[in-house]
């Protein structure tokens, strides 16, 4: 009897219809600019794109979000290509939402959906998920309708409602208490991530993060510097979300811990930004940021444009900053291994791919580091050991020592010098304590 053919159970790929509105506004973005990347985050989604249209306008339509003949435009659209999902490029109002799908009898979603449900789909760990999931429920509190069933089969039911509450209602109550609850575990995990990096203070490395826009190559960056492969790179938005923190060696004999963290994108939803600030607390933590560029990107000064925007927003824009302008390989096929590669104020053009300009990247990040040092001029006992090994072995000093006290001046990271600063101040109080016992 043949083999029967294996029969294929997974759902097929919905037909996406993508749709953008260009009110001038967007300095540097066009509506067509803009729907290239929402295909991508749809293909990244698992959509197949059937279509696109935008529509130029003064203002977004209240009510429709397009105009009502684009929307009526968009039912012919639907009977051309069959498609089953509608994308809007920016974020629609509940009312929007309702209005296009009544119309359209399609589902509809919007640039902020479908980037919470690429994190949902590529979040591993425990924390991204949590993350997401709170990211999700703050987005869909205010777009629920009474098409939603019961959200938790615990948390509703007999004896449970109050007097003549309707489902609506109780979804919502049953939304903001699960709200609370993903806000006190994500606390949780900022206080784990508090706690680690305090660890790591104590071992007095200096931390640097890799940000950038989505797919400008940070983990194949921190990949390559590592040696190694410990974080996730693909050619695909978003592949990251995790963060990975790794000792990477530097030049001049610097060690530092260097993290890769989430990438960002144009209009990435604020829901985001809030439920993964403890995540981002990596970038807001480190002493310098090192910021990825796709330098073949035709939009790359679009995408300098909103990291620094979001940078801005988690209060670490002004932050020490070197400049990776990645991809050279791309734009310059010799630009391999075995060339020394140009580093020009604060920047260093570098190929991750290739590992072009990788030894200037590291030469540049040790001497932004030692830049930030201190001037340090201390005496300290013998009994603070410890500390003199790490002074020795990571900063630039010179030792004199004395009957009971060691003299150390010289250079080191800030955290270093207040460390040591703080022992020699106990010293001398203990000194003065002694001479007046005597």
């Amino acid at each position: 009897m043949p083999a029967r053919a294996p029969i294929d159970l997974a759902p097929p790929a919905e037909k996406a219809f993508l749709v953008a509105v260009d009110t001038g506004d967007d300095a540097g973005w066009t509506a067509e600019d803009s729907l290239n990347e929402l295909a991508a985050l749809a293909t990244t989604a698992g959509a197949d794109v059937v279509g696109a249209e935008w529509q130029n306008r003064r203002h977004v339509d209240p009510n429709w979000y397009v105009g009502k003949g684009k929307a009526e435009e968009l039912n012919q659209a639907k009977s051309e290509t069959g498609y089953d999902l509608l994308v809007a490029d920016d974020e629609l109002s509940p009312a929007q939402q309702k209005a296009l799908e009544s119309l359209l009898n399609v589902k509809v979603i919007d640039r902020s959906r479908l980037i919470l449900d690429i994190f949902a789909l590529h979040a591993q760990t425990h924390e991204g998920r949590l993350q997401v999931e709170l990211a999700q429920l703050e987005y869909q509190l205010p777009r629920l309708t009474r098409l939603w069933t019961h959200l938790s089969r615990t948390g509703g039911g007999i004896g449970t409602r109050g007097p003549g509450e309707s489902q609506l209602e109780t979804d919502r109550r049953i939304i903001r208490e699960r709200i609370k609850k993903m806000k006190e575990r994500v606390e949780d995990v900022r206080r784990q991530r508090q706690t680690a990096a305090r660890g790591r203070d104590r071992r007095l490395y200096p931390t640097i993060a890799i940000v950038g826009y989505t797919n400008a190559g940070k983990s194949t960056l921190l990949n390559a510097l590592v040696g190694s492969e410990v974080a996730k790179a693909e050619d695909k938005l978003f592949a990251t979300l995790d963060p990975t923190s790794r000792q990477v060696k530097l030049g001049d004999g610097q060690t530092a811990i260097v993290t890769d963290t989430v990438g960002f994108i144009h209009k990435l939803p604020h829901q985001l930004v809030d439920a993964f600030r403890a995540t981002l607390e990596e970038v807001t933590r480190a002493d310098v940021l090192v910021e990825v560029v796709d330098v073949a990107d035709a939009h790359a000064d679009e995408h300098r444009a909103t990291v620094q925007t979001v940078l801005d927003e988690l209060g670490a824009g002004d932050k020490p900053r070197l400049t990776a302008f990645n991809k050279a390989d791309l734009l310059y096929p010799g630009a391999d291994g075995d060339r020394p590669a140009p580093a020009v104020a604060g920047s260093v053009l570098v190929s991750a791919e290739t590992g072009f300009g990788l030894d200037a990247l590291r030469g540049a990040m040790a001497a932004l580091l030692a830049s930030l040092w201190e001037d340090v001029d201390a005496e300290v006992p013998y009994a603070a050991g410890e500390l003199l090994a790490r002074v020795r072995e990571r900063g630039t000093v010179e030792l004199e020592y004395g009957e009971r006290s060691v003299r150390v001046h010289g250079r080191m990271a800030p955290s270093m010098a207040g460390e040591l600063r703080s022992v020699a101040e106990r010293w001398e109080a203990s000194l003065v304590a002694e001479g007046a016992a005597s």
